[in-house]
C-alpha cells in the first residue's frame, strides 16, 4: 500500500500577486525536490508543472495538492526535513487560516492514482468523524494494514 495526501489552502490574493510572489517562485523547486525524494510516486500537475491552475473549488483562490508516497515516513521527511518545511513555515503570509482540517492522509492500493473527487471525500470523512484509519492526520496516524482490517 501507498499513502495518499491532500491539502487544501487558500490564497489571500490571486497567485500573481506580489504577496503571493515568494510562495508562486518557490512552487518549481519544491516540486523538483518532491519530484527527486525517496519514496515519491506520484503528484498531481496541470500544464504549468504543478496544481495551481487544478479548480476544484469554485473558489479560484483555494489550491490542491495531492500526491502519493511509498510511506509515511518518506512523506514527513519531505514536508519536515527538507527547504519545504521553510515555505510551511510561512503559509500564514499567503494563505487564509482554516477553522475546518486542511489534510488528510489515507492508504491506497500499490499504483492507484487518486482523483481530487476521492481526496476530498477523505477530507470531509476526517473532518467529520476525526482520525481514523480511512481518512487521517499526524496527529494520529494508521498503518496500512489498519487501513485493510477497518
Amino acid at each position: 500500500m501507498q499513502l495518499a495526501q491532500l491539502n487544501i489552502a487558500t490564497a489571500k490574493d490571486d497567485l500573481d500577486s506580489p504577496l503571493l510572489k515568494d510562495f508562486v517562485d518557490n512552487l518549481d523547486p519544491i516540486n523538483a525536490i518532491a519530484d527527486a525524494s525517496e519514496g515519491f510516486v506520484w503528484r498531481l500537475k496541470d500544464d504549468t508543472g504543478n496544481a495551481t491552475e487544478v479548480q476544484a473549488f469554485d473558489n479560484p483562490r483555494m489550491i490542491v495538492n495531492l500526491s502519493v508516497w511509498q510511506s509515511l515516513a518518506s512523506l514527513q521527511h519531505f514536508m519536515f526535513k527538507t527547504h519545504h518545511i521553510d515555505i510551511m513555515k510561512r503559509r500564514a503570509e499567503w494563505f487564509d487560516k482554516s477553522p475546518l482540517a486542511s489534510y488528510v492522509l489515507w492508504w491506497v492500493e500499490d499504483g492507484h492514482v487518486p482523483s481530487t473527487a476521492e481526496a476530498l471525500e477523505r477530507l470531509a470523512l476526517l473532518r467529520q468523524q476525526g482520525d481514523t484509519a480511512q481518512a487521517f492526520s499526524f496527529k494520529k496516524t494508521f498503518s496500512a494494514e489498519q487501513a485493510l482490517e477497518s
